[in-house]
């Protein structure tokens, strides 16, 4: 295989200008190009509004090392593939099938690969199937009615399922996990370019669809997936976990559990940190949503403020402040909504979503501030999720559950504005004036102004007053990490701490990858079942 880095063509080209311009590069004639494979396609817009986009691509030509010789070009390599393998070692019989507690990516992942090689998992899920979970979310956004089970946080799919399904990682693979995960997307009803583009994503209207597919999927290999299941009780003995108790009553014996558990499953970490189960506070992230007008970002990435060959325009943006924290934008939503995640009572936290066609009126994103165990006095293993639990209160009461905004120029006055500017709110939940900036510590609230300020040297517009302001965005990552050693497995025999919320993942795809590293463990210890 030949790989050729850097072929930039207008953002018009067609496929067959594609392939000319690898066959002048490899100094051949199409035809005896057999098979071209996009790696990676990114924009350049270096010189805007002149748009390009940037390719990596695997080429199959024949006498492949006579080509390779003749192209004396740096950006022309071999390229030996690397793919994915899951290959079972194990000896040891199951006594019990594998339990996999939740349902998000690493839960799902896990449970999917374990299926399709014949160890027909267990997969527990405390909330509901996607298609009732959706009807759910958006009453409570309609009418302010949360079913504590069932929300943005809980239910199939996990907390991604109402987001941008945003598949980008910068997690280091030479296993080819990252590939297969977008693989088994495509697969379950994803679309193909997720493959090659640099900054993929599904949309949560359709990463509904595909995590319905691959339960279906789970469940035609022999697996099983189990609704309104939650674990409330754990059985230890000599270290080792034997039994699980599900919703308070039901006993399920076991040998094997993966707690692929989301970073709002509080009242799990509870019950892990009551049974001794090791675990620790973590450092994480809090601050507030941000929205613009989305033609205002466009303009600023591409030089127009609409392209229609192009998707509605990302950001990223990082600053170091004197006073030593980091400010940072995160899980941008391009063409978004700012949606009430909430999933307690009388505590309201804050995500962005996009559906596929990122169409929406506004840009959102997180901007946000690290907070360590130092800054939340983390005496104990749950003093992070205390402290989430404090910012999501103050939002909570400042609007009287309604998702508190306030412009920017505001939020620096230290008042409730009284207005909207040109940006109004594009939002799923209702919404209210409030002073956001009251919710955080003052070294916090200082960090994000300082930061919008510096942000607004990369993108012209970023600091206008009437910029919109809304908290709490608290759920960026685990507040905790859930110890495991040798084989990824905790020092209780037979609990395999996974993904987002086990602290060992920070996106959908990074916690999809953790579900399948999990699954290859395992699987060098059991046998399939026959």
């Amino acid at each position: 295989m030949i790989r050729i880095h850097q072929i930039k063509l207008p953002i018009t080209h067609t496929q067959e200008e594609l392939k000319k311009k690898i066959g002048k590069m490899l100094r051949i004639s199409i035809g005896e190009i057999k098979e071209i494979k996009i790696i990676k396609q990114s924009i350049d817009a270096r010189k805007k509004p002149k748009i390009f986009y940037t390719y990596t691509v695997d080429v199959t030509v024949s006498n492949e090392k006579s080509v390779l010789h003749k192209s004396q070009n740096n950006q022309i390599v071999f390229s030996p593939s690397v793919k994915y393998h899951f290959s079972p070692t194990g000896k040891n019989p199951m006594q019990y099938r594998t339990i996999i507690v939740g349902s998000g990516p690493a839960g799902l992942f896990c449970a999917y690969i374990l299926a399709k090689h014949g160890y027909k998992p267990l997969l527990l899920e405390r909330g509901a199937a996607v298609d009732e979970r959706v009807k759910d979310v958006e009453k409570f956004w309609q009418t302010g009615n949360l079913d504590l089970n069932s929300n943005v946080q809980f239910g199939e799919g996990g907390a991604g399922t109402f987001s941008d399904g945003k598949l980008n990682t910068l997690v280091k693979d030479s296993f080819g996990r990252n590939q297969k995960v977008l693989e088994i997307f495509v697969e379950n009803g994803a679309p193909e370019d997720i493959c090659y583009t640099n900054k993929p994503h599904i949309g949560t209207d359709i990463l509904a669809k595909v995590v319905k597919k691959m339960r279906q999927s789970i469940i035609n290999n022999g697996g099983e997936v189990h609704f309104h299941s939650q674990v409330t009780d754990i059985c230890i003995e000599d270290q080792k976990i034997t039994q699980l108790i599900i919703n308070g009553e039901e006993k399920i014996p076991c040998e094997t559990v993966v707690f692929a558990i989301g970073h709002s499953a509080r009242d799990t970490f509870e019950l892990l940190y009551k049974k001794h189960v090791p675990m620790e506070a973590k450092s994480f992230a809090i601050g507030v949503r941000v929205e613009h007008l989305q033609s205002m970002i466009n303009f600023s990435q591409y030089g127009v403020e609409e392209e229609p060959l192009l998707s509605a325009a990302s950001y990223k943006v990082a600053e170091q402040l004197p006073n030593g924290r980091g400010v940072y934008s995160f899980c941008m939503c391009p063409g978004g909504y700012v949606v009430n995640a909430s999933s307690e009572e009388k505590r309201l936290a804050i995500n962005g979503m996009s559906y596929h066609s990122r169409n929406g009126k506004n840009a959102n994103s997180a901007i946000i501030v690290t907070v360590t165990p130092e800054d939340y006095g983390g005496t104990n293993a749950l003093s992070g999720v205390e402290f989430q639990r404090i910012l999501e209160e103050k939002a909570y009461q400042l609007a009287g559950g309604k998702i508190p905004v306030q412009r920017y120029g505001d939020f620096c006055e230290n008042k409730v504005s009284s207005h909207f500017g040109k940006v109004t709110p594009a939002m799923k939940g209702e919404y209210a004036f409030a002073n956001v900036r009251s919710i955080f510590p003052k070294e916090i609230s200082k960090s994000i102004e300082e930061g919008m300020k510096k942000f607004n040297n990369k993108i012209r517009g970023f600091s206008q007053e009437d910029t919109l302001l809304s908290g709490v965005e608290s759920r960026t990552s685990s507040p905790v990490r859930i110890k495991r050693g040798e084989g990824l497995m905790s020092e209780i025999k037979g609990l395999y701490p996974c993904g987002e919320g086990a602290g060992y993942a920070g996106g959908i795809t990074s916690a999809a990858m953790d579900g399948l590293k999990v699954a290859e463990e395992i699987a060098k210890i059991y046998r399939a079942f026959d």
